[in-house]
């Protein structure tokens, strides 16, 4: 190491003290100088050259913000609803320059990033599942869920009607992306998917969706900790983090090998061709790219169709793009497809009590089918139930900690990536119901 090197490490590179990004926290505001100084002086490069940094300075932010803020932590979801909330006022109030909203909506939207992000996160996590898993989830575990999606579409559509907000509308604004999977898999697709049916901008559409989660996931995670206090009182309705009755639980055995930059290139490669085919089958088929890339991964997957090596490629790629590129593609949500000013105003007693009952709908049917299939059901409400009304992930976390059941994790991730997939694909069969 040269003396100008080791003076650089020693002043940035110190692995000591508060980090961002993994970034000591004074380089971090260095570089944050930097990019936002290009924006305020209008000279941040068009593209991805530019998008890419000002998104994931500004999402690294929001998303430290979020993660550290008393009960937004707890309650509301944490980082991921700061940073889409946070970025859509920096736009809807005027705080960044035009330009550089412009162009993050374009990186979004005219070039693609959200269907990059997309390809990568449901061709890896589905090709990452264990195959024993991803196939006795489908015999045994699906119809749990789909108890709770019906009961939650339904119920929202009963109050909805007889509040006076519409069958149509609690079903399709609150129930279907409360119970879609999250953000990046559940409701960004759906507006895609809805937009395109309608013939209406998924902007619009998403600012109608986006309270929904926010209030679904807080909901979700209180009603965890509730059902923890539920079975533990009422011992016969819960395994105490066990999920089947007289069987042993399933464990998932996914693939853990060693990240490898050659692999990663591959991943890339298989995941964008996995949505291109599913753009192909669009072609023939009527249904949605997206829900019809889902269903190949998915029929690749329990085949055997892809050999194992390229599966790890493709499961190194998704990690990599969930570990570096989910804050800015949340601050791009917020920016591209967030109207402040809609969300501000679908809030309401009325539509708060609808993301209530579409919660608890997705409990009741949840553990009921949980029971008659031969899981405990309190055990099968919060994985099969609660873990769909969240926000994916993030939400998986939140609820299994405040239910004090965390090795359910392998079950909650399967209503997140299967059930979130499924719920794309029924959306588009309900589209037709109304249209």
């Amino acid at each position: 190491m040269s003396v100008g090197e080791a003076t650089i490490s020693g002043q940035f590179g110190n692995d000591q003290g508060y980090k961002i990004m993994g970034i000591p926290i004074t380089l971090f505001a260095i570089i944050s100088a930097i990019v936002l100084g290009a924006s305020y002086m209008d000279v941040l490069p068009k593209g991805m050259i530019g998008a890419f940094p000002i998104m994931m300075i500004l999402g690294a932010i929001l998303n430290e913000i979020g993660n550290k803020t008393p009960i937004v932590k707890d309650y509301l979801g944490g980082g991921p609803i700061v940073v889409i909330f946070g970025s859509a006022a920096l736009v809807t109030y005027g705080i960044l320059p035009v330009a550089s909203n412009d162009i993050m909506v374009n990186f979004i939207k005219g070039e693609g990033f959200l269907s990059f992000y997309i390809a990568a996160l449901i061709t890896g996590s589905i090709l990452g599942m264990d195959k024993k898993l991803l196939l006795r989830a489908a015999v045994r575990y699906f119809p749990v869920i789909f108890g709770g999606v019906v009961a939650a579409l339904g119920l929202a559509g009963i109050v909805g009607g007889l509040m006076g907000y519409g069958v149509k509308e609690a079903v399709l604004y609150v129930a279907l992306p409360i119970m879609g999977g999250g953000m990046g898999a559940g409701a960004v697709p759906l507006s895609q998917i809805f937009g395109d049916a309608l013939a209406v901008d998924p902007a619009q559409i998403l600012s109608k969706m986006v309270p929904a989660l926010a209030l679904g996931n807080a909901m979700a995670i209180v009603i965890a900790g509730l059902l923890n206090r539920v079975g533990k009182k009422m011992t016969t309705l819960s395994g105490n983090g066990r999920l089947m009755i007289n069987q042993s639980d399933i464990k998932e055995d996914a693939i853990k090998s060693e990240l490898n930059l050659k692999s990663m290139g591959t991943g890339l490669l298989i995941a964008t061709t996995f949505f291109i085919f599913g753009s192909i089958l669009a072609k023939f088929i009527p249904i949605h790219s997206y829900a019809l890339m889902i269903i190949s991964v998915a029929v690749a997957k329990s085949l055997g169709l892809i050999p194992q090596h390229y599966e790890e490629c493709a499961s190194q790629w998704f990690k990599f793009v969930m570990a570096n590129f989910t804050p800015a593609l949340l601050v791009g949500i917020g920016v591209a497809y967030t109207d402040l000013n809609a969300v501000i105003g679908a809030l309401s007693f009325t539509y708060i009590v609808l993301v209530f009952f579409t919660v608890l709908g997705s409990v009741i049917g949840s553990g009921l089918v949980g029971k008659l299939t031969g899981f405990y059901p309190i055990e099968a409400a919060i994985t099969g139930g609660l873990c769909m009304a969240n926000m994916g992930g993030t939400g998986d976390v939140a609820v299994l900690s405040a239910s004090d059941r965390m090795e359910l994790m392998p079950f909650a991730q399967i209503s997140s990536r299967i059930g979130g997939a499924f719920m794309l694909i029924l959306a588009t069969a309900v589209l037709k119901l109304f249209i």
